[in-house]
């Protein structure tokens, strides 16, 4: 069933995105050659900890894990994407770093992602992140009240065909609120003028995610990590939102961020 929020409830969903905000801004600024991911967690788990926040991945054991997570954040490496598995790895000059974060304060939960790069940059890298970047924008300013489901997935799709990125559809965005995963499943992939109509007191996680070369993904013996396919690079980009009677309101957006503009090809 999905649940339409209150403006009340909205704000309460809003302190926790302003959090995990500040947490993936923290990651950024530390994710530095010779850093150790272990290290990251550890100083993620002490500023949850501080908050009196409640991670929503420790203990986490959906269908397509392997045992419960007993980790509070994901960091994914290279060509890995999707929850990666905190590990004994020691950050290398120009790593692309893709750190998730879902946090729930006063029973109300945020979600959001960031990727960066560690040392020095190589262009191709810094594409595709900007790629995903440029999709989340669009896909937020496509979430408005009387537009539907598929006008979202459209506007990730279409960014992506821009910059000639395939897309897996396994692994999307969702509804998000009382707890991190709600009803309903918001592809990465879709038509526009399809599915559900958008009604203000929706709340979603959008995140785009792109593989360079490949919409296909493999997992790691952890059972947790996702990479693709054939190794190439990949780049993650995610905002909690609510629509509104007045559009889009981004509820993990850092303080003094504008959105990225639309990348180009």
């Amino acid at each position: 069933m999905i649940e339409l929020k209150t403006p009340a409830e909205i704000q309460r969903m809003h302190v926790a995105g302003r959090f995990v905000a500040e947490v993936l801004s923290e990651v950024g600024r530390r994710a530095e050659v010779g850093v150790n991911l272990l290290d990251l967690e550890r100083h993620v788990r002490g500023m949850i900890k501080r908050r009196g926040a409640d991670s929503c991945y420790w203990d986490y054991a959906p269908s397509f894990g392997r045992g419960p997570f007993r980790n509070v954040i994901c960091l994914s490496v290279n060509d890995a994407v999707l929850h990666g598995l905190p590990h004994d790895y020691t950050l290398r000059d120009g790593d692309v770093l893709s750190a998730d974060l879902a946090v729930g304060i006063d029973g109300w939960v945020a979600d959001s992602a960031r990727t960066f790069v560690v040392g020095t940059p190589a262009e191709e890298d810094l594409r595709i992140i900007r790629a995903t970047e440029a999709a989340l924008e669009a896909a937020i300013e496509a979430a408005r009240p009387g537009n539907r489901l598929g006008d979202i997935s459209a506007a990730v799709w279409a960014v992506a065909r821009e910059h000639g990125y395939p897309v897996n559809t396994e692994f999307g965005g969702h509804g998000i609120g009382r707890t991190m995963h709600e009803e309903i499943h918001v592809p990465n992939k879709g038509r526009a003028g399809r599915g559900l109509i958008l009604r203000p007191g929706l709340t979603l996680a959008l995140e785009p995610w792109f593989a360079r070369t490949t919409d296909r993904i493999v997992y790691d013996a952890d059972g947790w990590t996702i990479r693709s396919a054939d190794g190439s690079r990949t780049a993650h980009s995610e905002h909690t939102i609510a629509i509104t009677d007045d559009g889009p309101l981004v509820l993990t957006r850092r303080e003094l961020e504008t959105p990225e503009p639309r990348a180009k090809v």
